[in-house]
């Protein structure tokens, strides 16, 4: 790669990082903001095709935050799949670096093909089509990584060049691409167009929050992912000058609701999972949090708040309620299985009303499906808000304990989802 191009690379994901989840959107976007499909998929339930707020409140059931701006969202009982409450959940939107989820559950399904220990020497061309302003780690050509070294790479830094070497390594960038839609569609995860394996803007590059649950429900079974996704700092590798041992250099993870970094607190109970920021997509947030043996998944995509940090704060707030509200609501959908796990043929998969694969036939091109307008949707904060995306996690646990993140591997999930084999 060139120096003057490496330069501008590192200036600009440096500016990039600084400011990382903290750029609003501003009050010309809010006016001018796209509104929601009438009718999305219904892969989960019927009532999460429906735009708008969807909840449905039993008795002592705490109202939905106020002041949620995210234009969808979605929060799940991490153990058995409900969706507690969600907005907008299969909006078809960006997805910025939460992506990264797939594309770590796609190449993490395979260890024997990208052992941890394997080391990897980077090539000019690994680096070379990196896109403008692509937040990095900090890899250099010719120098040699291990693969748990670009690992805390993606998920620390959300390092675009951790990723490309990887795919580099896996076989390349369109052999990844291949590989991360074939295992959408194994998710049922049908609103998911992956074009580019970063997550980087790219013309119809698409993905929900309902389906960046799915892959966050997904990963959290594999115990590396569940280790890098929580994983709060560490040490990378740095230059190597002749005669003299190599350096390294510390990162940090920019999960802010994990490091409690930027006048962000830390999330008592959290254990991952990933954010993200481009210009399309705005901030992204998917993260997994435990609290008295309750796990519950949190997606919030693209807030228009002027509030610094506020996918974060929102997705807290979020959680605060799913966990006050455990037992009291009527779920309103629930995250499916993967196909493998589903048996006969697929297409009755409980609560995807017409089914995962019969909603495939009725959008071939991945749209949002019919207009169902005339549906009546429970609702108790409108359409504007910020939405839950549920998902199943299981039993992680990351303490804060004098600055140090324990994790607790416990890993309780639903025998469905312990029998199920991985492609």
């Amino acid at each position: 790669m060139p120096a003057l191009k490496k330069a501008a690379l590192a200036v600009t994901s440096a500016a990039l990082l600084s400011a990382f989840v903290v750029a609003p959107a501003s009050a010309a976007d809010k006016d001018d903001a796209p509104k929601p499909p009438s009718g999305m998929s219904q892969v989960g339930g019927e009532q999460l095709g429906r735009a708008g707020t969807q909840v449905n409140l039993g008795a002592g059931a705490p109202v939905l935050p106020k002041k949620l701006t995210g234009r969808s969202w979605m929060v799940s009982d991490a153990e058995t799949g409900e969706v507690l409450a969600a907005h907008n959940p299969h909006w078809r939107l960006p997805p910025a670096s939460t992506l990264k989820m797939l594309f770590a559950d796609t190449l993490l399904g395979d260890p024997a093909l990208l052992p941890k220990t394997r080391e990897y020497t980077v090539k000019d061309e690994d680096l070379a089509d990196l896109g403008e302003g692509s937040s990095l780690v900090g890899i250099k050509e010719d120098l040699s990584y291990t693969v748990h070294d670009l690992w805390l790479g993606v998920f620390l830094r959300s390092g675009n060049d951790a990723v490309h070497v990887l795919a580099a390594m896996y076989g390349g960038v369109p052999k990844t691409v291949e590989a991360m839609r074939a295992r959408a569609v194994e998710l049922q995860a049908l609103d998911t167009n992956v074009v580019s394996p970063d997550g980087y803007d790219a013309p119809k590059q698409v993905s929900s929050a309902y389906d960046l649950s799915l892959f966050a429900r997904d990963g959290l079974q594999n115990a590396d992912f569940r280790e890098y996704c929580s994983t709060a700092t560490a040490q990378f590798p740095g230059e190597k000058k002749k005669g003299e041992k190599r350096e390294s250099f510390g990162i940090q993870n920019t999960n802010r609701l994990l490091t409690g970094a930027d006048g962000v607190d830390a999330y008592k109970g959290i254990a991952g999972v990933k954010n993200g920021y481009t210009t399309h997509a705005g901030n992204t947030f998917t993260g997994v949090a435990e609290r008295n043996g309750k796990v519950l998944l949190v997606t919030v995509m693209n807030p228009s708040s002027d509030e610094a940090h506020a996918v974060y704060k929102e997705a807290a707030k979020l959680l605060d309620w799913g966990f006050a509200a455990s037992g009291k609501v009527t779920p309103v959908g629930e995250l499916v299985p993967p196909k493998s796990a589903v048996t006969g043929t697929g297409t009755d998969t409980a609560g995807a009303g017409k089914g995962a694969e019969a909603d495939a036939a009725a959008n071939p091109k991945g749209g949002n499906g019919p207009d169902r307008a005339a549906q009546a949707a429970t609702t108790t904060e409108g359409s504007s808000g910020v939405g839950i995306a549920l998902g199943i996690v299981g039993g992680v646990l990351v303490l804060l304990a004098g600055g140090v993140f324990l994790v607790n591997r416990r890993w309780p999930l639903p025998d469905l989802m312990r029998r199920r084999p991985r492609p």
